[in-house]
This record gives C-alpha cells, sequence and structure tokens, in this order.
C-alpha cells in the first residue's frame, strides 16, 4: 500500500468525522477518553500529512523537523500512557483494573523515556519504499520497544470489555503484519493502521456495547453525561 500526504489527509478528514459522531454516544463520563481515540488519531494523521508536504519543499525549511517531532511526541510519547489510561477508566474494580494500572504506569515511564529521546537527540525522518521511517538514537531501541508495545496493546487484552480485547486483538495482528512486512517503517505504518482500526471503536459506541458499570453489557439509551450537547436529540 502507497502512502502518502493524500492518504494521511483523507484518513485524518474521516477520522475527525468518526471521531465526533463517536463523542455523540458516548453515555458515560469513564468512557470518554477511549471514545476520543479516532478524534485524536485524526489529529495524528494530520500531523504525519505535513511530515509528508514537508518532504516535498511545501511547508517551509525547518518544517520537517517541527510536524516529525509532533508526530513522534504522539505515537512514542503519548500513546503508551493514553490508551491503557484510557482503558483503566473504564475498567471496574478487581485484578484487571489493578494490572492496567500498573501497566499504565509502565507506559508513563515509556513516555518520559522516549521524550527525553526526542528532546535531547535529533529526530531522523525519510521515505522508504513509499513510507516514512523515523530514527531516533534513544527510542530506536529494541526492549523500549516491546515495552512500548506491552503497554498500548497489553491493556486492551485486560480489559473486561469483550469489545476492547478485540481491537487488542485486531491491533495485535496488525502489529505482526506491519513488523514483518514494513518493520523499518514501523511507527508510521502501524499508526495509520491502528488509526483506521479506530473506526471499530464508533462501532462500539454506536451499538451501545460499552457499558462501563457492567462490561459486555449494553449501556442503557438514556443516561446523563457531561457532553449532552453532543448527543443531539437521540432514541
Amino acid at each position: 500500500m502507497c502512502f502518502s500526504a493524500t492518504a494521511s489527509f483523507v484518513a485524518s478528514g474521516v477520522l475527525a468525522t468518526i471521531g465526533v459522531a463517536t463523542l455523540r454516544h458516548v453515555r458515560e463520563p469513564r468512557a470518554l477518553l477511549f471514545a476520543s481515540m479516532p478524534l485524536l488519531f485524526a489529529g495524528h494523521q494530520l500531523c504525519e500529512g505535513l511530515v509528508w508536504l514537508a518532504f516535498h519543499g511545501e511547508i517551509g525549511q525547518i518544517a520537517p523537523h517541527h510536524v516529525a517531532l509532533l508526530f513522534m511526541l504522539y505515537a512514542l510519547g503519548i500513546l503508551p500512557t493514553l490508551m491503557p489510561a484510557a482503558v483503566a477508566l473504564m475498567e471496574p474494580p478487581g485484578w484487571r483494573r489493578i494490572a492496567i494500572v500498573g501497566v499504565t504506569i509502565v507506559g508513563a515511564l515509556v513516555c518520559a523515556w522516549n521524550i527525553a529521546g526526542l528532546i535531547l537527540f535529533p529526530i531522523h525522518a525519510f521515505v522508504e519504499h513509499s513510507s516514512i521511517a523515523y530514527r531516533n538514537a534513544m527510542t530506536s531501541n529494541m526492549v523500549m520497544s516491546i515495552i512500548y508495545i506491552l503497554s498500548t496493546c497489553g491493556a486492551l487484552l485486560l480489559s473486561s470489555h469483550r469489545v476492547v480485547r478485540t481491537y487488542g486483538v485486531v491491533n495485535v495482528i496488525g502489529l505482526l503484519i506491519v513488523h514483518l512486512v514494513k518493520g523499518y517503517a514501523f511507527a508510521s505504518v502501524w499508526c495509520f493502521y491502528a488509526a483506521i482500526m479506530s473506526v471499530m471503536i464508533y462501532w462500539q459506541f454506536h451499538e451501545r456495547e460499552i457499558d462501563v458499570e457492567t462490561p459486555n453489557g449494553t449501556s442503557p439509551v438514556h443516561k446523563p453525561f457531561l457532553l449532552s450537547w453532543l448527543r443531539g436529540s437521540q432514541t
């Protein structure tokens, strides 16, 4: 599959639309962060579209470093903390929540390590076989990469919510495929894949299959929520 500025911008626009639609179906505040993932991935894909434009010299000479840094900050810094934190918020009390909170703490350590690397060492971004490869002396580390994967996908797989675990399995499958096929551009290609697969999150909330109080149950049609103005008139 050939990636480009067009692919990133189209994905960003579609995900932004789906992200807003997802928020309209959120009925519980603790599910808000997880429901925001499509919208956050939309912003992430917008960043990579700008990286492509920077390579083509369309947005200034200093832009390549700045937009590549923005992309990497989310992919390597924010995501390994954000994803498990979103799952932990939805998890009812029990050993699973304790384990997911532990994974979130590990993700925060990964976040700190990777952000330090992005600040202390230069980012090298280049196009290889129609995909963008990102390199950094501190973040391009096999051990940290494994811990990163465990923190981002591990929380999903530990969730009590069947639909969340399904999303985790889909991401692990995609992760393995990307590693085998385009390992040299792993951060870019897997983030694109995870972004597209976040459409599943919209479907989960649309079908009311995320109920914080009763995992694997169906949430009530009407439930008070902070962003009720986004929901419009729903029955």
